[in-house]
């Protein structure tokens, strides 16, 4: 059997420069913006020469479009399954607030602990056992089989896959419309060749 690649990947922008930008989590349902189509467009021409052996996403409306719309560059692609744990985590009262909002709230300390240490600040609905396992089950089931699988989800959701591997990274933030790739090898190891860059990694 040959080497197993996780292509992750995080939806695109639902807001436009002059919007005033939310915290858009679980609940908030919202779509792709223009320029989130544009990097869904830029991430369907990147991967368009891959050949994926599946494809799943979380079920929110802008994981889908991403999905969907980088998909339509593959010939023979597979069919798209949609997936309960890669939605997005619950931001409890900051949901859907606006960021300044959100700092306010919990300060800007409790932030950089979920960036970096994935530490939920109060109030916020984060399983971290049931998401750990969650990605762990699916890269071991996507691992058992050779080839490329594409996996669409939110950056609340993909660090993750990071935690069910035991990797450590400086950051484990995806920009929107951003990378990551976990590489499971013939002998099962795991690495992560890329983690966190716009359609350039490959």
């Amino acid at each position: 059997m040959g080497d197993s690649f996780i292509w992750i990947v995080r939806h695109g922008n639902t807001f436009e420069p002059d919007d005033v930008v939310t915290r858009v989590g679980g609940r908030t349902d919202i779509g792709l913006s223009l320029s989130g189509k544009a990097q869904a467009l830029t991430l369907g021409e990147h991967f368009s020469e891959r050949m994926f052996s599946s494809a799943q996403c979380g079920p929110l409306l802008r994981t889908c479009q991403t999905a969907e719309i980088l998909l339509s560059f593959n010939r023979n692609a597979p069919k798209l399954k949609n997936i309960e744990f890669l939605r997005e985590i619950d931001y409890g009262p900051d949901e859907n607030r606006p960021e300044n909002d959100v700092i306010a709230r919990i300060g800007r300390d409790a932030l950089d602990n979920w960036e970096k240490n994935l530490v939920a600040p109060d109030g916020w609905k984060v399983n971290h056992k049931f998401l750990t396992e969650s990605w762990k089950n699916l890269i071991n089931k996507l691992g058992s089989l050779a080839g490329h699988h594409l996996v669409v989800t939110s950056n609340g959701i993909a660090r993750f896959a990071l935690l069910a591997i035991n990797v450590k990274l400086e950051s484990v933030k995806l920009p929107t419309g951003g990378i990551g790739c976990i590489k499971i090898h013939k002998d099962q190891t795991k690495s992560v060749p890329c983690w966190g860059a716009r359609p350039d990694c490959s």
